[in-house]
């Protein structure tokens, strides 16, 4: 190695493909810039040679190193392994007996309660003096036609108790009103509602929310319901909550009905037996069947049911993209974390929700490849069309190469645990003094932990989930300035974007990103703050017991945080607090002393290549 030249080190992860350079010469190792790009294809299939081409190329330019110069190209040896998760409901809202709408319009009419028998704003001409009614008007009634014609009934004697709107016209049909009842406008499917039924419409007053409509007992009063009927009308109540006006209408028992699909049946193998455990129990103890027979080596659902469709899914997803018979798809770990999904009720006619309970799985799948050599050579031969024609060889397992970068993050000493935290798995390593490496792979992390801000926020739209995970927020309070989550005030000299005026955003590199829900900025910090913590302090806990001597944490002096999720602003110091009691050293790693968390594995390659001499 007396010679300059120039070793390039590669590691293919799940997400992205990062590169470390090194320039080596007899007075020793000048490391260059690194680079990273994203993954193409499945990790550890030929597909990966397109991204591997990318990085180098990106890499080169970023040093300025001339491709002549390269002797070698190292890319890390890694069985691929991929993640699939998916949200199954636990409870499911079936209502038989009820149509309700809680649909909460922002500005809604009058308020107090009011309870009669549902009516077509055209039909109100017929309706007999003395009785009560719920004045319902469709999309094409103007405000002055169906105000007038309220005033109209209610002169005939005809008790006009509330109003159901299908456009936003409360207030001005309100204001032109003999009589002040309560108004719910924007329903838009107003049309659908059963007419000649009991109803009752409910409006809170400003800053309030409803009170009778969102109790059971108090629906039960309304409605004159029996125990049993109760009890059907509860998720009702549970989806009108927090609503500052709804409505219920009673139907004929049976009118509005569905199946429920069961959460289903999980059986469990592995190395320590077999076990089945109802998804319905929930996370924590379908997280303690998996622990009393890991380290698992397979899994199934009961078919017919949530679970089983979901694991049958991701076997079939996961043969698709590894090119495999579907029976030879194994499952090497599940995590299993207790959410909220916020389902459409049945019964609803203005798309209402009720928070359910459900367990988020996901699993890991491990398959069963050609040697990474193919893979090698497919990036060999992908170079050489770019003009760079270059030895490439496998240049150590990834587990160890990421022990091996990590070490030289400042500070750090053996015994070492290096976390590696991803978009689909979580990763650990433990290298003894002796050298001897331990490592182990679970399911479960940043994927999972956007899933589920995106569906416990009920966004539909996980790029926005992903930066609601990623950066911090704020609430604009007006047009220069706004409060950020910690509670202080920032100032600006440009006036926000009036789409985010009044609304909570997101605070990306980029600017604001207005949050279109109505959720609080203190619930939205909530929610993202519970899932990194049931997602990461879990898989964290979990990883270190796998590979700690003995399974005791304390026997870990220190543990370095590698990866994308380890640059999370809040991430290192949740992971930090969870291990502080086991008298850990925990950090970001900082390669090199200059690469932060990232390109551990590729420094690791290229140290591996300089002490084979």
């Amino acid at each position: 190695m007396g010679d300059h030249h120039v070793v390039i080190g590669v590691d293919i992860g799940n997400s992205t493909t990062e590169a470390a350079v090194a320039r080596i010469g007899p007075d020793g190792v000048d490391w260059q810039h690194g680079s990273l790009t994203p993954t193409t294809g499945v990790k550890g299939t030929a597909k990966n040679a397109v991204g591997v081409a990318q990085v180098v190329a990106k890499v080169l330019r970023r040093s300025q190193v001339d491709p002549a110069e390269v002797r070698e190209i190292l890319v890390n040896e890694a069985t691929p392994v991929i993640s699939g998760l998916a949200m199954e409901t636990i409870t499911e809202t079936i209502i038989t007996e009820s149509t309700m709408i809680g649909h909460d319009p922002r500005t809604p009419g009058g308020e107090g309660i009011g309870i009669g028998v549902t009516t077509s704003v055209d039909d109100l001409g017929d309706a007999s003096p003395g009785r009560e009614v719920i004045v319902v008007a469709g999309p094409g009634s103007d405000f002055d036609d169906v105000s007038a014609a309220i005033n109209t009934a209610t002169a005939r004697g005809v008790h006009v108790r509330a109003a159901v709107l299908c456009l936003d016209d409360a207030v001005l049909v309100g204001n032109r009103l003999d009589v002040r009842v309560p108004i719910v406008d924007e329903v838009r499917r107003s049309e659908a509602i059963p007419l000649g039924m009991l109803a009752a419409v409910e409006v809170a007053a400003p800053g309030r929310t409803i009170r009778t409509l969102a109790n059971p007992y108090g629906l039960a009063s309304v409605f004159e319901l029996d125990p049993e009927q109760t009890m059907s009308i509860a998720p009702v109540a549970r989806a009108l909550t927090g609503n500052r006006s709804a409505v219920v209408v009673r139907t004929p028992a049976g009118d509005i009905a569905d199946r429920p699909i069961p959460a289903g049946v999980l059986s469990l193998d592995g190395e320590r037996g077999r076990t089945k455990i109802d998804v319905a129990e929930g996370a924590e103890e379908i997280m303690r069947a998996v622990r009393q027979v890991s380290p698992l080596t397979d899994a199934s659902g009961e078919t017919g049911t949530n679970v089983g469709g979901m694991i049958a899914s991701v076997r079939e997803t996961m043969a698709d993209m590894t090119r495999q018979d579907v029976t030879s798809v194994r499952i090497q770990d599940l995590l299993a974390v207790d959410t909220f999904a916020p389902l459409t009720v049945r019964g609803g006619l203005a798309d209402e929700v009720a928070d359910e309970n459900a367990v988020a799985l996901s699993t890991m799948v491990r398959t069963s490849h050609g040697p990474m050599q193919e893979v090698a050579e497919a990036v060999r031969v992908r170079l050489a069309e770019d003009g760079l024609d270059v030895a490439v060889r496998v240049g150590g397992v990834e587990a160890e190469m990421a022990v091996r970068g990590a070490l030289t993050t400042p500070g750090t000493g053996r015994p070492l645990v290096v976390l590696d935290m991803g978009g689909g798995s979580t990763d650990a390593a433990l290298i003894e003094p002796s050298g001897d490496i331990r490592s182990t792979h679970l399911a479960g992390a940043g994927d999972l932990v956007t899933r589920l801000i995106d569906s416990e926020l009920g966004l539909d739209d996980l790029e926005l989930a992903e930066m609601i995970k990623k950066y911090p927020l704020g609430k604009v309070e007006s047009f220069f300035h706004l409060r950020l989550e910690d509670g202080t005030v920032h100032f600006q000299s440009d006036p926000v974007p009036e789409t985010c005026f009044a609304r909570v955003v997101v605070l990306t590199e980029e600017g604001m990103l207005p949050v279109p829900t109505r959720h609080g900025m203190e619930h939205i910090r909530m929610i993202r703050r519970t899932a990194k913590s049931r997602v990461f302090a879990v898989n964290a806990i979990r990883a270190l017991e796998e590979i700690a001597p003995t399974g005791g944490l304390r026997q870990i002096d220190f543990v370095v945080l590698l990866g994308g999720c380890a640059l999370d602003f809040e991430i290192p110091e949740l992971i930090g607090d969870v291990l502080a009691p086991f008298g850990i050293v925990c950090g970001t790693g900082n390669v090199r002393g200059v690469a932060g968390p990232r390109s551990a594995v590729a420094t690791g390659l290229v140290s591996a290549y300089l002490e084979q001499g």
